[in-house]
């Protein structure tokens, strides 16, 4: 009998074990085990609902399990670094405005985000919201300017950490109106929250499911929100778009990025696709809402491009305000 040249023999062998063309199997090669995502901050906030919503997403459409690795730490940096270094070809990152941030406050960071990650696209935003104590005579963002001006450094701001997305928004506050206020660090809202009530600092940026509560049971008094638009939460809060101040117009993002070059170009558009997919799903955009988050779909150039502005937007602001972290 006639014996196949190998190749052949080879080919003919794949068929009987019901392999598939070659051309479909690379295709389809990533996912090949279970992938994690991990979030550089511990569990809870935008960033890790979001992950552990598009976590499940994923595992349902792509095939394969996908799980959230929470690796908190110096202000993110320790999980952004972690995710950098990541060769395996199945780790993710789901990064956050920190991961822009923190280049300008530590040049000596150990990670580049336009060198180190392909952008696989944004996912969601949340608005920060400008709220005083319920008991201050603070009733506008004109007032707060205005008094702020009156008695320079008198007014405080208290923020959720020095460096943090919340201190950088009082920092532009005072670039863009010239009405400085003393930023008041806490570590997280959480413990920022009681004073600020209690009226021991002036003000403070927010995230907005924090202050929802706080706000709509009377304890505090939100001045303005970051948001593009209205938000149906508070539907009677202006924007700072609304009142003139768009450089103001800042938000708490979260965005999903691969280790460059370990997912390869098949990986990334598969990936990509499923983002768009579950972004625009009735499903996701619920549970997106009951975390107070917004879906963002970017694709992956667009994402890019954002990701550059956001931090220069930031370094320009660090510089400018003499921002250092000892």
């Amino acid at each position: 009998m006639k014996r196949l040249p190998p190749v052949h023999r080879r080919a003919v062998l794949a068929l009987a074990l019901g392999a598939v063309p070659i051309g479909k199997a690379r295709a389809e090669s990533w996912p090949s085990r279970v992938v994690r995502i991990v979030v550089p901050f511990p569990p809870g906030g935008g960033a890790d609902g979001s992950a552990r919503v598009l976590a499940e997403a994923f595992t349902s459409t792509l095939g394969r399990g996908f799980i959230v690795e929470n690796r908190p730490g110096a202000g993110s940096a320790i999980g952004v670094t972690a995710a950098a270094q990541s060769r395996d070809g199945h780790t993710l990152l789901m990064g956050s405005n920190s991961m822009v941030i923190n280049p300008s406050l530590q040049p000596s960071i150990g990670y580049d985000v336009a060198r180190d990650f392909d952008a696989v696209g944004m996912v969601s935003a949340q608005p920060l919201v400008l709220v005083v104590p319920a008991s201050s005579d603070i009733g506008s963002m004109e007032d707060l300017i205005a008094k702020a001006k009156a008695a320079p450094g008198r007014l405080s701001a208290g923020n959720s950490g020095y460096g943090t997305l919340a201190h950088l928004a009082s920092e532009l506050f005072a670039a863009q109106t010239g009405a400085s206020l003393t930023a008041v660090p806490y570590k997280g809202e959480s413990a920022l929250m009681p004073d600020l009530i209690g009226g021991l600092v002036s003000a403070g940026f927010l995230n907005l499911p924090g202050v929802i509560a706080q706000v709509k049971s009377g304890k505090l008094r939100a001045l303005a929100v970051s948001a593009p638009g209205p938000v149906a939460d508070l539907p009677n809060v202006p924007t700072f778009r609304a009142l003139n101040y768009p450089g103001l117009e800042v938000q708490g993002w979260a965005a999903m990025l691969a280790p460059r070059n370990t997912i390869g170009a098949e990986g990334l558009a598969r990936l990509q696709h499923a983002l768009t997919r579950a972004l625009a799903s009735a499903p996701v955009r619920e549970r997106f809402a009951a975390l107070g988050v917004e879906p963002m779909p970017l694709d992956g150039a667009a994402t890019a491009q954002f990701l550059k502005d956001e931090e220069a937007r930031y370094a320009a602001v660090i510089k400018a305000r003499n921002i250092k972290i000892d």
